[in-house]
């Protein structure tokens, strides 16, 4: 069966990796199909065993296919229709998640139970952003009070789920169609905003209900507190509430796995209770005779752990965990034995079965991975190992085993993470989450106090290991062989020893795994050779973001917008950056002050070295406080790198002493040549500067590859400009239905008239251009990485 579950498996991820779904018509057939291969498997299985054991596998693997493509059908039939993007619609519906603050709105899930706008059509959960709103009387705007459970009635403006698009970078669409999210949008002002009734009595709102409380029950205890956003996660599974810089340190150590209500966790407490049941339930004898203590113990624990599961949102290592336990208290009470490897198959089918988008995220390797190491290393080894040496063991073995995951998910590991753990794993298992969530119970409020000074001393010595100036290997990503190839290695490595005696003996030159490890950090991926010039345009909604590639540098030319809490910079560009290998850059240019493109500055200059930063920024601009070697943008200003020109050719020096001049109107502008084409950069000139351009530097102007001033905006992009400029390829850095309606259809147009390929960073994602072999190319990452949910909002 495990082989079955395995096929299951392979089949559903063999789905979620192809661009279109195949019809419902030929679902049915290739699961007809199937039906038909494991009958008559059934019907051989006496004569031919390897036979129906090869037919019984190709069964489940097309049940698996064709299970998640029925269900992906399912979710992408609820979508928004495209009439009414962005038009105002009345629903009446439930809060049906926790609520998120910060300092601009409140954002939530809602289940839509009623349209009120005739002929309106709405999916039946969106999310929604409620912005800040004025009250009469009220000299500050007030964010409006929303909670888990509450039925509202709102006017609000939606789109279909849509978010950037770019490489090594978070993929929105996929979150959003495997969280049933089908629309996404905000509240509009309207007097028939209203609450309609306090709570919904339903048990999935109980839950939020329950789980808001305990959050707000822990924020007024300990208000003010640095940590309270982890023990609010700890309790209730919610990550949302811990800080960006609390993160980081996490990130950094390599103990971000226990601020997920992880297996460790659910287990342990499974295990509190089972011990705590079955000595309680011994000493009744009315209650041992009806029912052993053993099955009403394995009950207790269960019924402790689905509860514990489901208070924390149950995600991915929570279900792992609660499937691994139902499947043992099953066999416990019907008195059998079965291998560990087979709990462990029937967590993974049950995962995938209720969630097939499951294989996709992150935590569901990690958390399955490391089961699986801890078993390799346990189950069926011969002879008793120390406690202390085993916990060792196991310890290095995980940290060993998930590297090449690690680099493949996020192009970093952590070289603390054995002393952070070993530090961490004992104290918040053991101490803070059992006495946390005995605090969730009101009475026991009294111990919060205690449970922050006992995190703080644990935060304490994480922060120490985190400000390590070597606490974490960052690198490119590794090529797809490289990381198969190092799996292999580990897990020979890993394989028992015949003799027990030492890391590398027993199996025949285990030694061999370590040099398997090596291509995933010796390999290197393609770079420009001397004199060509790649650059990649990146999806970072309506701003701007360009990275410049030459064979031994790297320049960034503006830094996209701010996205509240979070800004480009981290969410996109460093990402970016570390996943193609560019561990500094020998130059960033800040064009402008407009937030669209400074908002992720501070966060690349903060996560990345920079060697030179120029900008049309004032000197006191924060931006430029944090740069350490700094420059304004002046036309004239020339440089080489590897055979390549880069020149600034705005704003002119007598531009900074005119204090009435827009920031737009300051914009650097800048022009890289190649051997095999060249690139403009006018960031957000307008017409005026258009014009004073062509006045001055028009024999400069004509380039390859144009990025429209500012996005395509009716104030740029003049006839004059367009037909000097002349490009093959212009590109339009705008958001998905903007609030501008950039690019304008007259600048189109105007851009159409003159033969340029027009492409646009909103249904195109990332755009990829290599000016090379006396030649240039241009592609797109939503072609490159195209998925069955992309097309759901991409444009005609």
């Amino acid at each position: 069966m495990r082989l079955n579950i395995l096929a299951f498996v392979l089949g559903v991820g063999w789905l979620q990796y192809r661009t279109v779904l195949p019809e419902v018509e030929c679902l049915w057939l290739l699961f007809s199909m199937a039906v038909a291969v494991g009958l008559f498997g059934f019907l051989r299985a006496a004569t031919h065993i390897v036979i129906s054991r090869i037919l019984f596998v190709i069964f489940f693997l097309v049940f698996g296919f064709c299970w998640a493509a029925i269900l992906a059908h399912w979710r992408l039939s609820d979508s928004l229709p495209r009439v009414w993007e962005r038009k105002a619609i009345q629903i009446v519906g439930v809060i049906a998640n926790l609520p998120q603050e910060n300092n601009r709105s409140v954002r939530f899930q809602l289940d839509v139970e009623h349209v009120n706008t005739e002929g309106a059509i709405v999916p039946k959960r969106i999310a929604l952003s409620w912005y800040k709103v004025r009250q009469s009387g009220a000299n500050q705007a007030a964010l409006p009070t929303v909670n888990a459970g509450e039925r509202w009635q709102l006017t609000v403006h939606l789109k279909r789920p849509h978010g950037s698009q770019n490489p090594h970078s978070y993929d929105f669409e996929r979150w959003a169609l495997e969280r049933n999210i089908r629309a996404t949008g905000y509240v509009g002002v309207s007097p028939e905003n209203q609450r309609l009734q306090p709570m919904v009595q339903r048990p999935v709102y109980w839950i939020a209900h329950i789980r808001e409380g305990i959050q707000h029950r822990f924020a007024t205890s300990l208000a003010n507190q640095n940590y309270v956003g982890i023990l609010q996660t700890l309790a209730t599974g919610d990550q949302n509430t811990i800080p960006r810089d609390q993160w980081q340190v996490f990130a950094r150590t390599g103990t971000n796995h226990l601020m997920a209500i992880s297996g460790l966790h659910i287990t342990m407490i499974s295990s509190v209770v089972f011990a705590i049941v079955y000595w309680l339930w011994r000493c009744s004898a009315y209650l041992a005779l009806r029912v052993p203590a053993r099955r009403a113990a394995v009950m207790a624990g269960l019924i402790v752990a689905f509860s514990y599961a489901v208070l924390s949102g149950f995600a991915i290592p929570a279900q792992r965990a609660f499937y691994m336990l139902a499947v043992v208290a099953i066999v416990l009470w019907m008195g059998r034995q079965i291998p560990a490897t087979t709990v462990l198959a029937w967590a993974l089918f049950g995962v995938i079965l209720i969630d097939p988008w499951a294989i996709l995220a992150p935590g569901f390797w990690l958390s399955f991975g490391a089961v699986a190491v801890i078993m390799l290393l346990t189950v069926g080894r011969i002879g008793k190992i120390h406690w202390l040496s085993g916990w060792l063991r196991i310890q290095w073995a995980i940290t060993l085993a998930l590297i090449p995951l690690l680099l493949a998910l996020f192009q970093q590991i952590s070289l603390v993470s054995p002393i952070a753990n070993a530090i961490a794993i004992p104290l918040i298992s053991l101490i803070v989450v059992p006495l946390t969530l005995l605090a969730t119970i009101p009475a026991f409020d009294f111990m919060l106090p205690f449970i922050h000074y006992v995190l703080s001393v644990i935060m304490a010595m994480l922060q120490s290991l985190s400000n390590l100036p070597h606490a974490v290997w960052q690198q490119h990503f590794p090529p797809i062989w490289t990381i198969s190839v190092a799996i292999i290695g580990i897990l020979w490595m890993l394989l028992p020893g015949s003799l027990g005696v030492g890391f590398f003996s027993g199996f025949p030159a285990r030694w061999l795994g370590m040099v398997a490890v090596l291509p995933m950090f010796l390999v290197k991926l393609d770079q420009p050779k001397t004199g060509d010039l790649w650059l990649t345009v990146l999806d970072v909604g309506q701003g701007l973001a360009v990275v410049a590639r030459t064979e031994h540098h790297a320049l960034l030319f503006d830094t996209g917008p701010e996205f509240g809490e979070t800004d480009s910079g981290s969410r996109i560009i460093v990402p970016f950056l570390r996943g193609d290998g560019i561990s500094r850059l020998d130059a960033m240019v800040v064009s402008h002050a407009d937030s669209d493109h400074s908002g992720g500055a501070l966060s690349v200059l903060n996560q990345m070295s920079v060697m030179q930063l120029w900008s049309s920024l004032d000197d006191r601009h924060p931006i430029v406080q944090a740069g350490i070697l700094k420059d304004q943008c002046r036309a004239g200003q020339i440089w080489q790198w590897d055979g390549v020109h880069f020149e600034f050719l705005h704003p002119l020096e007598q531009d900074y002493l005119n204090s009435k001049r827009s920031t737009n109107a300051k914009s650097c502008v800048l022009k890289i040549t190649s051997a095999h084409g060249s690139v403009l950069l006018p960031a957000d000139i307008e017409r005026k500067d258009e014009l004073a351009l062509l006045a001055r530097s028009s024999d400069k102007l004509p380039a390859t590859v144009l990025i429209a001033p500012h996005h395509g905006s009716h104030t740029s992009s003049t006839d004059a400009f367009v037909q000097e400029v002349n490009p093959a390829l212009t590109i339009f850095t705008v958001g998905y239905l903007n609030r501008y309606s950039h690019p304008r259809e007259t600048v189109t147009l105007r851009y159409h008239n003159s033969s340029s390929q027009l492409m646009r960073s909103d249904s195109d994602g990332a755009i990829l251009i290599r000016f090379e072999n006396n030649d240039w190319s241009v592609n797109s990452w939503r072609k490159l990485n195209r998925r069955y949910w992309h097309g759901s909002s991409e444009l005609n």
